[in-house]
């Protein structure tokens, strides 16, 4: 609900301020005053575009500021919070400045783009779920949810009752929209299936063909250099083995003399034996070193086709490590992933035609909801335009006729299967036109007026902004408008500019527009005032019977105000 409108320096308003009320808020004022200037920043604050030429004349900027009571339009309240902007006490505050180097938005104090202003306070209804605007406004400035078919497709929702059904087939729909989406993607890779899997087969023969052993190969270096050294190592144990032991002056034959003579010496001494025990090992232990190096010498005997083997090895080593890492472990690893995405691409075909299964049984289940919605769909349709059209001929639009068509779409959507537009008829002999091509501003107001009678409102309460509703309507016809304005307000926010004291009548409270002489700003002003109870029969009056006020028009108008109560 709109509870306050600030509007300073913008077109003729120098400065005003407005606090609505909930229910039948009635504007009036002389042709001329300056109600549509009103309804315009009213539009701004509705995300129209705004331009600095509306600033008035002598000013660098325009306020537009509007305050919002969205304490039952969680909708909106879940937005700001998406938004992360502030959101105390369920108000929401928007404010334009209009300026001619740079134009600002402002939503509860946080600077904002034209775009997300749209989306928190006057989405079109494109998906699901009844958006609706804070401002519903039909006239001279704003039909666009009422010339929106998808607005179209919700009223009939709504009055046929399917909106649960609908939303039920929707979550449905996202799912099989999913499924298809998986689809495409696995069709577009098995394009490229084939070159992949043999790049990748080619790359795990590759690592296979080594056949890696991370015991072995991880000392395959310093094998290959033993085996290329072989020579020289077995060089050095027979020098070794002929110096220490084999030989004719071998080490072994030094210690044996030495031994001998210290073993005739142990029969006149033996502490001295005790001193040369140790010689005794030291002959021990040449044997047994040297028998080790010869052991270890015939391990390692040259094997040229052993040796090229192991460096061929070390070669398709050394090329892995350059495609998949640098130590066998990181090899390895690489090998691994190879595997399984072989495997995936291996059975790809398979991944698809089970998705392919499960899209299908989805559409089948989609398209019996869809059909359902549509047949549902068409038999309300037919009640609904009886109604609407009873609403319109009390409401004095003889030769209007207003229409639904539907037809049956051959592929599924969003919202079903069916596409729903309003159309109408000036006459039986007219054809029928959407009502974007064919209805005024007024034609618009009282067909959103005897919807809204028809319909109701909906799960999501907001405001709606009546202008040229009065528009070819007098006598008991405006009676009509009137109480049926007033109706639709119950509950929720009806902002009116009407010219009918029949219509005015009915107001829970009334605004006048006039213009004034600014001193300030030494030109024509628009001012706006809350009537108190006699003002308002007097201006009622004044409709009745113009700018001369009798006594007659005095008495009718208080007549309908009584009849209004």
């Amino acid at each position: 609900m709109l509870m306050e409108l600030k509007v300073s320096n913008f077109a003729i308003i120098e400065n005003v301020h407005l606090q609505f009320k909930s229910g039948l808020n009635i504007l009036t004022g002389e042709t001329g005053a300056g109600k549509s200037v009103l309804l315009k920043s009213l539009a701004l604050l509705m995300g129209v575009k705004g331009s600095s030429e509306s600033i008035r004349s002598g000013f660098a900027q325009a306020a537009i500021e509007g305050s919002f009571d969205i304490a039952q339009r969680p909708d909106i309240q879940k937005k700001l919070q998406d938004l992360d902007i502030e959101n105390e006490d369920n108000i929401l505050i928007v404010k334009r400045v209009l300026a001619e180097d740079k134009s600002r938005i402002y939503v509860n104090g946080s600077l904002n783009t034209l775009g997300t202003l749209r989306d928190i306070v006057a989405p079109l209804i494109e998906v699901a779920g009844q958006a609706a605007p804070l401002i519903e406004m039909t006239g001279q400035f704003d039909n666009r949810h009422l010339l929106s078919k998808n607005y179209h497709l919700d009223l009939l929702d709504q009055y046929v009752g399917v909106f649960t059904q609908r939303l039920g087939y929707q979550k449905k729909f996202s799912e099989w929209k999913a499924l298809q989406q998986e689809i495409t993607q696995l069709l577009a890779d098995s394009q490229n299936k084939a070159q992949r899997l043999d790049f990748l087969t080619f790359q795990r023969d590759e690592i296979e063909a080594i056949g890696l052993d991370p015991s072995t190969d991880n000392n395959l270096e310093s094998e290959i250099k033993r085996l290329k050294n072989s020579g020289r190592l077995l060089d050095f144990v027979d020098q070794a083995e002929d110096t220490l032991i084999s030989g004719n002056d071998s080490a072994t034959q030094r210690i044996s003399v030495i031994l001998k003579r210290a073993f005739e010496l142990m029969q006149t001494d033996a502490e001295f034996a005790k001193k040369t025990e140790s010689l005794n090992q030291a002959k021990v232990l040449i044997d047994d070193v040297v028998y080790d190096l010869r052991k270890y010498a015939e391990r390692i005997q040259s094997d040229p086709q052993k040796l090229e083997s192991m460096e061929q090895r070390l070669s398709g080593f050394r090329k892995l490590q350059k495609k998949f890492g640098a130590s066998i472990a990181e090899i390895l690893s690489a090998y691994e992933q190879i595997r399984t995405e072989i495997a995936t691409l291996q059975n790809l075909d398979q991944h698809a035609a089970e998705l392919q299964k499960k899209s299908s049984e989805c559409e089948l289940v989609l398209k019996k909801i869809a059909k359902d919605l549509h047949q549902r769909r068409l038999s309300g349709s037919k009640l609904l335009v009886d109604s609407v059209n009873h609403e319109l001929l009390d409401l004095n639009m003889k030769g209007v006729r207003f229409q639904i068509e539907i037809g049956e779409c051959t592929e599924l959507c969003v919202t079903g299967s069916s596409d729903v537009e309003f159309v109408s008829q000036a006459s039986p002999k007219e054809p029928t036109r959407p009502l974007a091509k064919f209805a005024s501003g007024g034609e618009l107001s009282r067909i959103l007026l005897s919807l809204k009678r028809v319909v109701g409102s909906g799960q999501q309460p907001r405001t709606y902004l009546f202008d040229e509703v009065d528009t070819g309507v007098s006598g008991q016809t405006a009676e009509k408008v009137g109480r049926k304005l007033h109706s639709i307000a119950e509950g929720q926010q009806v902002i009116c500019v009407t010219h009918l004291p029949q219509v005015a009548a009915f107001g829970d409270v009334h605004f006048f527009i006039h213009k004034s002489n600014s001193k300030k700003a030494k030109a024509v002003s628009m001012e706006v005032e809350e009537l108190s109870a006699q003002e308002r029969i007097n201006e009622i009056a004044r409709l009745i019977s113009g700018e001369k006020i009798s006594k007659t028009s005095l008495a009718h108008a208080q007549e309908l105000l009584k009849e209004a109560r």
